[in-house]
């Protein structure tokens, strides 16, 4: 059975206005929860505010420094070598390995040298026998020139063959000192604490007094950094050790521990007239041993000290075009964004030459999020 047009048309008209009356109802509920969602988050938003980080600015005394590159440098180097010619019978260190003083090092074949000492012990008892022997003509001689049975001139002679007896008697013992003394040179001994280096020469090897090297050693406790400073730098750093003694410190790259703290102990005679700059040392100790020489370190050297300066962390700064500015906290929990005029920098601390008072605390991080006014919310500092 057809339906008639009239019938077809009321459908139609009937389903539009539903839709109509089901999408108007969509629009009303989807605006109104979205609306009261977006308050309720600005809300939200607006109460909590930006979270961020601050410190407090400070007023009080500040030390001025210089930040380089130095380099670590062995207190002091030895080459160690034998003072005698001879073979290299054995070597008694561990290469890299730490040493006392007086501890053994290597061997040099004792026997060619234990010979000439017996030789010269053998000398020595021989002269001494004669010096007897002289001792006793003399003593004879002198009794019989009393009685007259010998001349004046017999008995000067034994008198001159005493003294000759003697002298060839300390001669002797003098070439036995020598002769124990080579062969005490055959014993090669630390001079200092240090640590060996890789062996020069091993057993086996022929050794030319003073000539041949063995090992290296380095004294590492204590220790220097050497590094350069610029030359307009130089009257601060003197008239700060004139204070007293200058603390040096040291970071190692890669060390996750404190610093290392030292003292200035060299300042070279003369500036580099090719780079402008002029060597010093700090002399560190060194027992954990986390200094090696050739290492790399970063100096920090206080140069001069500013009294009754108010100074922020570096990282509170901020910059535009129209200059240097930090973030400054209020008591209602909204920032401000003030130009400030800054001084010397040291370490991570800039000192305020105008514009910020002690007390008032700047934001330190959470800034890219912040405009002037912004309210925020003190996570820490």
């Amino acid at each position: 059975m057809q339906r008639s047009p009239g019938k077809k048309l009321l459908l139609i008209v009937g389903l539009v206005v539903v839709a109509a009356v089901v999408f108007g109802l969509w629009r009303q509920h989807g605006k109104g929860g979205g609306g009261e969602a977006v308050t309720g988050a600005a809300a939200k938003g607006t109460s909590t505010g930006v979270p961020v980080t601050v410190a407090t600015a400070t007023r009080g005394e500040i030390d001025l420094s210089l930040k380089v590159i130095g380099r670590a440098e062995a207190y002091s180097t030895v080459n160690v070598r034998s003072r005698v010619d001879g073979q290299l019978e054995s070597l008694a260190f561990t290469p890299g390995a730490h040493v006392k003083k007086g501890a053994l090092l290597a061997k040099v074949d004792p026997r060619p040298l234990q010979a000439a000492y017996d030789e010269a012990m053998g000398n020595v008892a021989r002269d001494q026998a004669q010096l007897v022997k002289a001792e006793a003509d003399l003593a004879r001689y002198q009794n019989m020139l009393g009685k007259g049975f010998v001349s004046r001139a017999d008995f000067d002679l034994y008198k001159a063959n005493l003294g000759v007896a003697r002298a060839a008697l300390e001669s002797d013992r003098a070439a036995a000192r020598a002769a124990r003394t080579q062969l005490d040179f055959t014993t090669i001994v630390a001079p200092f604490d240090g640590v060996t280096g890789a062996p020069l020469a091993y057993p086996g090897a022929t050794l030319n007094a003073d000539t041949t090297d063995i090992v290296v050693l380095n004294e590492v406790d204590p220790i220097r950094v050497a590094f350069s400073i610029p030359e307009d730098s130089l009257a601060a750093v003197r008239n700060s050790a004139r204070r007293g003694t200058l603390p040096v410190h040291a970071k190692i790259p890669g060390d996750d521990g404190a610093p290392l703290t030292g003292e200035l102990e060299f300042i070279d005679n003369a500036v580099d007239t090719t780079t402008g700059t002029i060597v010093l040392k700090g002399r560190f100790a060194n027992a954990d041993g986390r200094l090696t020489p050739g290492q790399f370190a970063e100096v920090t050297l206080p140069t001069t000290r500013l009294f009754d300066a108010v100074s922020i962390p570096v990282v509170a700064l901020q910059s535009s075009t129209e200059g240097t500015f930090v973030f400054v906290v209020k008591q209602d929990g909204s920032v401000e964004q003030r130009a400030i005029t800054t001084g010397a920098t040291t370490a991570d601390r800039v000192v305020v030459d105008k514009g910020l008072q002690a007390g008032e605390r700047v934001v330190t991080e959470g800034q890219m999020l912040l405009v002037d006014g912004a309210r925020v919310r003190v996570d820490k500092g």
